[in-house]
């Protein structure tokens, strides 16, 4: 029975809501799911408050995206995975709300940027396509310019205009890699980085040193299986989780029509992560809290 713990919703960035998201576990078979909305735990609080069915594990989840630390300098940032955290957790939430606001300034100075590019883009009519609550992002933004002709799909989009370094791109506040990790951690969760194999780095691949760091930061595992992951690439990670005594997770990022070719539980076609996975995960989770208790 396999699993997918990296699932977006239209809580951030996905295009199918927590009930569809459950609904579509359920048809597929997974034995086991986690909601890993970017910088938002909306995702995960709907799907616990609609009720979860008793054939699916459900894990509590968020993705957070962290500043590079010195140790790896280069654009972009880390993604790190928040699983089993509690989502009534005061600082996680202050956390969170800090990244929200964040993503809803950086919006309409890329909006702005599309504009005097000679794009026509309006806040107004992107926010219509964003659920109630939910929170707008690049995607939303690339899915609109494919609709209006701009580009020839989001990928375009991203490469022409909303990319790192592209014209229309604008930074945001991200947390601290130590951040971040604490912060998922003090919520009771296991802080896990999110498919390595798209961080780049000048050697091209996850090195020891790095992972060390993050570890001595209190990172408890690396996402090790992922559609994008080569068969070698997949193995290194395995090896760096053994060495270094993380545990493995895994996931599809399913993004539902933002990333058409990805699908839930099995990413390309050829993805799968094993229920022992998950029952890793929450073992990990189990002695992170006992550990959280008697401090």
């Amino acid at each position: 029975m396999n699993i997918d713990l990296h699932v977006h919703t239209t809580a951030s960035d996905g295009s199918l809501s927590p009930a569809e998201v459950i609904d579509l576990a359920q048809q597929v078979g997974l034995g086991a799911i986690a909601i890993t909305d970017h910088d938002t735990l909306l995702g995960a609080r709907q799907a616990v408050s609609l009720g979860i069915p008793s054939s699916i594990a459900f894990v509590t989840g968020v993705e957070i995206s962290a500043q590079r630390p010195p140790a790896l300098p280069g654009p972009g940032s880390l993604h790190i995975l928040g699983y089993a955290v509690d989502l009534g957790d005061r600082q996680l939430n202050q956390a969170l709300d800090r990244l929200q606001e964040a993503r809803c300034s950086r919006n309409p100075r890329i909006i702005k940027r599309l504009n005097e590019l000679g794009l026509p883009l309006s806040m107004a009519e992107l926010m219509a396509d964003v659920e109630p609550g939910g929170q707008l992002g690049r995607p939303h933004i690339a899915t609109a310019m494919v609709k209006q002709g701009h580009a020839k799909s989001i990928n375009d989009a991203f490469d022409r205009f909303l990319g790192t370094g592209k014209p229309a791109y604008v930074d945001k506040e991200r947390l601290g890699c130590a951040e971040a990790i604490a912060t998922i951690r003090g919520a009771g969760g296991i802080a896990v980085l999110a498919h390595p194999g798209l961080i780049k780095t000048p050697s091209g691949r996850l090195e020891p040193d790095l992972v060390a760091t993050l570890q001595a930061m209190g990172l408890g595992g690396i996402e090790v299986y992922y559609p994008e992951h080569t068969p070698a690439q997949t193995a290194h990670y395995a090896a760096l989780t053994s060495r270094f005594g993380l545990i493995m997770t895994g996931g599809t990022d399913f993004h539902g029509d933002l990333k058409p070719q990805i699908q839930l539980g099995s990413g390309l076609g050829d993805l799968n992560v094993p229920m022992a996975i998950y029952h890793r995960l929450m073992a990990a989770a189990g002695i992170s809290r006992h550990r959280q208790h008697k401090s």
